[in-house]
């Protein structure tokens, strides 16, 4: 059975939003992607960011933390797309 890393329902802890190293994770259905936001980021702001995330490359909202300082650490998700059968592409 695989482990479930989807931050809403784990009750292990997401990966740490480390930097430049850290692009994101899949598992069996999903694939997530965390973003951080700088604390001078307003809501609206942020809204049409995550938006725009979500109308061009099919992510949704599956977790944000917002901590005193303002800055936001968001993450996304999306299913993930089957990849198809080599042989038959031309």
């Amino acid at each position: 059975m695989s482990e479930e890393k989807d931050p809403e329902t784990s009750s292990q802890p997401a990966p740490a939003l480390g930097g430049a190293r850290d692009v994101g994770w899949t598992d069996d259905k999903w694939e997530y992607r965390p973003l951080r936001l700088p604390p001078g980021v307003t809501r609206p702001s942020a809204a049409t960011q995550l938006s725009i995330h979500a109308e061009f490359s099919g992510w949704e909202l599956s977790r944000v933390l917002l901590y005193a300082d303002g800055t936001r650490k968001v993450w996304l998700r999306r299913k993930r797309s089957t990849p198809g059968v080599p042989e038959l592409l031309t």
